[in-house]
């Protein structure tokens, strides 16, 4: 019998019962029954999270291996009670997710040896019907230890990017995982399960890493979105607006006239809430609207001896009022390549003068200054000695355009190509060459007669356009069969459906599993020219203990598979369909078996 370490009166989903914490399990039994409801291993929790202090209730969640979702429970009991209750069960299960986080770090985790899952369906060839199930058959390909050691490839350790300590790189791979779900169910299915050691899981995958740790020290430029805060309406006609710290900071950095009204107001002439309580209700708050609509709010507004000293004339002169200077970057002028255009588009007319809608120019010229403290926002102030120098030539035009980021930053030289008769394969290229230019010089053809030919041919064609037939036979087996592929892809998608949802799950994870260990394989027989390697490359003797254990996996993908298919007669399916659906992967398995085969053969 388990020992009970604590027990407290829960509701689950709104439904009384009996929560208990033993020595092995957390489970959850409903009021009137006897089994439990729900039962989490200790070795499933992945976190916890409490309601707030002083909540009207005191609850309790736990999220679980691959299930963020988890289990909420809600403590029944009256409050002080029910608060020490959950601080109970806070105490016990927090210790416990730690040590489950201690164990599933690679980089602390004792060496443990590997277990065989005697009692799967696919190790054994002896389904049972029970399997079916997706709970149970997650539970059942799940054993209760973290993994195990590799064959001699522990010397390589984790992939760890320069510069990183173990911690960050191994909060990098856990976002990973936990951004792309079926890696992560990947990792569980043999990562966890000691079929392979972390370092073999992330070899060949370190630009996921790199990808992850790129985008997280990307650093987030400013929002092109021009400030313009929209009231809302409330309850008895008033109009609100929400004021921010960062609506503040943008207000400040896109209008400096009202940074200064701040400083030389707040807090002598006006409180903080008055200041922005007349500033939304002024002049200059309409004139910073970014849209022509404000002008219908001037006429409803009220004078405002404070800000209205602030306004600015208009820039609706045919002259802006901020001089653009002489020089502009070739790259954001849009005039440099005016020259090139000058046979396209309309000709010039009264039409298309220069501030012709007055009304429309202080607009367009917000627009266009918002827009360019974007790109000086984008470049920062510590430019790079490149870019800076870049930006400052005027005599080399194309250095103002040459951005680093079309620049290759890995250049190869590509793969050597082997060639046997190498000479001779020149020489018959060489000498078809000469006879493709002979018999070119052969049918070289008079342009007059060849011009005198088409006239012939186009004489009389509209009796005798009239005279084509075209035959229907072909059109109608053309839909025909058109119809049928229609037909069949409807019948296959609807047929797929009968498949259990626990033997698809099973068939799922067979096939991603046989495809990662044929990859494991051949990465080790056959590693990439340019592979990055941020773990250090691995011995002739490490990579050849890698394929022969990954081997040693693939060899029993067919039993697998046959397992597979007694599960499927067992429930009715036809075998064929799964035969069918996993002959790819078989077939790939027999190639590097057979290919393994003949190496050793070979070498022998």
């Amino acid at each position: 019998m388990p020992t009970t370490v604590c027990t407290a009166k829960a509701s689950c989903k709104k439904l009384p019962g009996l929560l208990e914490l033993t020595d092995t399990h957390l489970q959850w039994t409903q009021d009137g029954k006897k089994a439990p409801s729900i039962r989490v291993a200790y070795t499933e929790a992945a976190s916890l999270f409490c309601s707030k202090e002083g909540a009207a209730q005191v609850r309790l969640k736990l999220a679980l291996v691959g299930d963020d979702v988890g289990h909420g429970f809600t403590f029944i009991s009256p409050q002080p009670v029910a608060i020490a209750e959950r601080e109970k069960f806070k105490q016990e299960l927090t210790a416990i997710i730690s040590r489950n986080r201690s164990a599933s770090d690679t980089l602390l985790r004792p060496t443990l040896p590997v277990l065989q899952l005697a009692n799967s369906p696919l190790a054994s060839g002896a389904p049972t019907p029970s399997t079916l199930t997706p709970r149970q058959a997650v539970a059942s390909s799940r054993p209760s230890i973290s993994r195990a050691a590799s064959v001699s490839s522990e010397s390589r350790g984790t992939p760890v990017i320069a510069g990183n300590d173990p911690a960050s790189d191994f909060r990098l791979r856990k976002k990973v995982l936990m951004s792309n779900a079926e890696l992560g169910a990947l990792h569980r299915d043999l990562v966890m399960t000691g079929q392979i050691t972390e370092a073999e899981f992330w070899d060949g995958r370190e630009h996921l890493i790199m990808a992850q740790a790129a985008a997280e020290g990307q650093r987030k430029g400013k929002p092109g979105q021009l400030v313009d805060p929209r009231p809302e309406a409330v309850e008895g006609g008033e109009i609100k607006i929400r004021i921010t710290p960062q609506l503040v900071h943008d207000i400040f950095d896109e209008y400096p006239i009202v940074s200064r009204a701040y400083s030389e107001n707040v807090p002598n002439k006006l409180s903080e809430e008055q200041f922005w309580k007349r500033y939304f209700q002024s002049k200059l708050f309409n004139a910073h609207r970014a849209s022509i609509r404000s002008s219908a709010a001037q006429h409803v507004v009220k004078d405002d001896p404070i800000f209205d000293k602030y306004l600015e004339r208009d820039d609706d002169e045919l002259e802006p009022r901020r001089q653009r200077p002489d020089q502009v970057e070739i790259f954001v002028d849009l005039g440099a390549t005016f020259e090139d255009h000058g046979d396209t588009g309309n000709e010039k007319d009264i039409t298309m003068q220069a501030g012709r809608q007055k009304a429309a120019l202080p607009l367009i010229r917000k627009f266009n200054e918002h827009s360019e403290r974007l790109l000086n926002s984008a470049l920062g102030e510590n430019l790079p000695a490149n870019k800076r120098r870049r930006l400052d030539t005027r005599d080399d035009d194309y250095s103002q355009i040459d951005i680093d980021d079309l620049h290759d930053p890995e250049s190869t030289a590509g793969i050597i190509l082997e060639m046997q008769d190498r000479q001779r394969y020149f020489e018959s290229r060489m000498s078809s060459a000469q006879d493709q230019e002979a018999n070119f010089q052969k049918k070289q053809l008079d342009p007059a007669t060849m011009l005198l030919e088409a006239k012939s041919n186009l004489q009389n064609w509209e009796s005798r356009l009239t005279q084509l037939k075209i035959e229907r036979k072909p059109g109608d087996s053309a839909l025909l069969a058109m119809t049928q592929n229609v037909a069949a892809r409807l019948d296959v998608r609807a047929r797929r459906n009968d498949i259990p949802d626990g033997l698809f799950r099973q068939m799922t994870t067979c096939q991603t599993a046989a495809n990662e260990f044929l990859r494991q394989f051949w990465s080790a027989t056959y590693p990439p020219a340019g592979e990055l390697q941020i773990a250090g490359p691995a011995t002739l003797a490490q990579r050849a203990a890698k394929a022969t254990k990954m081997i040693g996996y693939i060899s029993k993908t067919h039993e697998k598979v046959q397992a597979l298919v007694q599960v499927a007669q067992q429930h009715g399916i036809d075998p064929s369909r799964v035969e069918s659906a996993m002959q790819p992967v078989v077939k790939a398995s027999e190639q590097a078996l057979t290919f393994h085969r003949n190496k050793k053969v070979s070498r022998s």
